[in-house]
């Protein structure tokens, strides 16, 4: 494999899978990886509770209600996600953050949020 192409979590090694059930991802590849048009970044892989699937739904994404036509099931508590990076820092401000597989969770992560902390929350 050409390592110039391989994606890297936030340790520094190649990005993981995060979940195929439910599918996830911006590209619903099961990967919390990016492009250019991600505006909402959807990097960080994160094992929801229902703590934070409330929190997410008080400030308008709701993601427990299944959506079928975008053949998206609605989340349980357990499940794993690619959640935007604002929204998981904006609930670890709230302490309401999710466990955060890091093995899965996109580098570009560390733009925003510092390893330290990541490892705070890591699964």
């Amino acid at each position: 494999m050409d390592t110039s192409t391989t994606v890297l979590n936030v340790l520094g090694t190649s990005l993981e899978h995060c979940s195929c059930d439910p599918m996830t991802g911006y590209l619903r590849d099961g990967f919390c990886n990016t492009t250019p048009d991600d505006f909402g970044t959807h990097v960080v892989c994160a094992v929801v509770t229902k703590a934070f699937l409330e929190y997410s739904a008080s400030k308008g994404n709701d993601l427990m209600t299944p959506i079928p036509q975008w053949n998206f099931p609605g989340l349980k508590p357990g499940d794993k996600w690619c959640l935007c990076v604002s929204r998981w820092k904006q609930a670890e401000k709230a302490n309401c953050a999710p466990h955060v597989d890091l093995s899965a969770t996109h580098a570009i992560t560390l733009n925003y949020v510092s390893l330290e902390l990541l490892q705070q929350y890591a699964i």
